[in-house]
């Protein structure tokens, strides 16, 4: 048989060499990837490499900043602490030198503390020695001189320790005379201090009311009105209020004249009303003046509590505090006297708070001293009695009570409180202005006071001002020098202190000044 023409041996050899190709260009194919994987490993392996040593270098130089940024800061810091250490080692030195000076200091003392420790020690030796020949002389001499009077040794001691006794017994009262003089010249002069202080820190407005009120009218027409029909509406007016209604020639104007202040302003407020009203005859007055009385006895208690608030009065019976509101429409001498009984309280609390006395009691015996006062016109007697009776009625404290019966000496003051209102009292009632018949004297006093200062030679003028608290003296500079100034304002002062009388204290000043002018020409 013919290979050639054999179908399956050249199918097969066929196959066969398709195979061996197709194999061999695979081959081929893959050796070619694995080249180019290969070449590519290796270009990726080398830029790596490249990275890799720029990262380095780089790390390397952040590395190397950042040390040496800590390095900088560590070199700060160590230089700070050693500024530090140094000014501590220059404090630490000084105080060594002041240690050092001081325990010299200390050594030096202890040296002489010894020396005269020492010292003392020997003196203490030779007073001893001084004292056994003393006692043996005195001995030697009572046997002496009991041997020369002719008497024993206990005679003679008696004798001499009774003279001993009336020497020492003289010697005390001197004494006693003498500290007795200066405790009355320190109480004086304290006194006149704290009275000075309590005048200084307390000012107080002040109204004086007088015995007659003068209402106002919107023409002299209205006159005839409040006349009425033969005179009926003045007699209701009068019977309704017991005030006296003087109509006179008086332009567009009525007065009102009372002893009692309350029936006064009961009717000075119920004409007022009758005038703005228009309607005026006997049943309108009496409806007025019944509903003004209510309104008055609702304002005198409102003024009675709000002066036991100011005051800081608490507990007050109800009654005194109305009585205490009738005082503001009372006056004495002038003086209103509910301001009056707030001011001594004031003064009396400021002058028991500098003696260390209980503020509050002589707070609340100055604000109802005058309490009498309220009821004098309808009691008999003394106001400062009738105002003790009322505040042991009403249940006040004992001290309170004594003390207002006190304030005028119509009983003995026995406790510091009582003085202190008696004072008070007589402080607001000798002020400047406070009443009306001191006006007078205070002007007079204050003439004195220039007057004493102009009798001196080289004063050209002379003025007395804060209501005579102050005294302002000119001089002439020619006749006065620097260094006379000084003696001048001192005996003004104390002429002033012999010559006047005066609450508080007055200041002197004396006032010396050069002036030098020239023109201009």
């Amino acid at each position: 048989m013919d290979l050639i023409h054999h179908p399956f041996l050249f199918a097969g050899i066929g196959l066969f060499a398709g195979t061996f190709l197709g194999f061999f260009l695979r081959k081929v194919i893959v050796e070619g990837h694995e080249k180019n994987i290969k070449t590519q490993s290796r270009q990726i392996i080398e830029n790596a490499i490249v990275e890799a040593d720029q990262l380095k270098k780089e790390a390397l130089l952040q590395s190397k900043e950042a040390a040496y940024q800590v390095k900088q800061a560590l070199e700060e810091e160590l230089n700070t602490e050693r500024e530090e250490l140094k000014d501590e080692q220059r404090q630490l030195k000084r105080k060594r030198d002041s240690l050092k000076r001081e325990w010299d200091s200390f050594d030096r003392k202890h040296t002489e503390l010894l020396s005269t420790e020492q010292n003392f020690k020997r003196l203490e030796v030779e007073w001893q020695e001084k004292n056994k020949e003393i006692d043996s002389l005195v001995t030697t001499k009572k046997n002496e001189l009991a041997k020369i009077a002719g008497i024993g040794l206990d005679e003679a001691k008696k004798l001499l320790m009774e003279s001993m006794e009336s020497e020492a017994r003289m010697d005390a009262a001197k004494n006693l005379v003498r500290i007795e003089n200066e405790m009355k010249m320190e109480a004086d002069r304290r006194g006149k201090n704290i009275l000075a202080l309590a005048i200084s820190r307390y000012a107080g407005d002040y109204v004086a009311d007088r015995t007659v009120s003068m209402v106002p009218l919107p023409s002299d027409e209205m006159k005839g009105r409040i006349i009425g029909r033969e005179g009926r509406n003045i007699r209701a007016i009068e019977a309704a209020t017991g005030i006296d209604i003087i109509i006179d020639d008086t332009p567009e104007a009525v007065i009102l004249s009372g002893f009692n202040p309350v029936r006064r302003e009961v009717a000075r407020q119920a004409l007022l009303q009758l005038i703005s009203d228009g309607r005026i005859h006997p049943g309108r007055i009496e409806e007025v003046v019944e509903k003004v009385t209510k309104e008055l006895e609702v304002t005198m208690r409102e003024a009675g509590e709000q002066a036991t608030f100011d005051v800081g009065a608490h507990g007050v019976h109800l009654e005194l505090i109305k009585l205490l509101g009738r005082l503001k429409y009372r006056t004495s001498y002038g003086q209103n006297v509910l301001q009056h009984s707030l001011e001594v309280s004031f003064l009396c609390g400021i002058m028991a708070s500098e003696l260390g006395v209980d503020v509050k009691i002589a707070k609340r015996a100055g604000l109802l001293h005058d309490i009498g006062k309220a009821v004098d016109h309808e009691v008999e007697g003394s106001h400062a009695i009738i105002g003790r009776d009322l505040a042991k009625k009403y249940g006040e404290p004992e001290e309170v009570v004594y003390a207002i019966g006190a304030h005028h000496e119509d009983q003995p003051p026995l406790s510091v409180i009582d003085v202190l209102v008696q004072s008070a009292d007589a402080l607001s009632g000798a002020r400047p202005g406070a009443r009306k018949e001191m006006l007078q004297s205070y002007v007079k006093r204050l003439e004195d006071l220039e007057a004493i200062a102009n009798e001196y030679p080289g004063v050209e003028k002379s003025y007395a001002i804060q209501a005579g608290r102050d005294l302002r003296i000119i001089v002439d500079s020619n006749k006065v020098k620097d260094e006379d100034a000084t003696l001048l304002s001192q005996d003004i002062a104390r002429s002033i202190e012999s010559k006047l009388t005066y609450p508080g204290q007055i200041r002197v000043t004396v006032i010396r000044e050069t002036r030098v002018v020239e023109y201009a020409k």
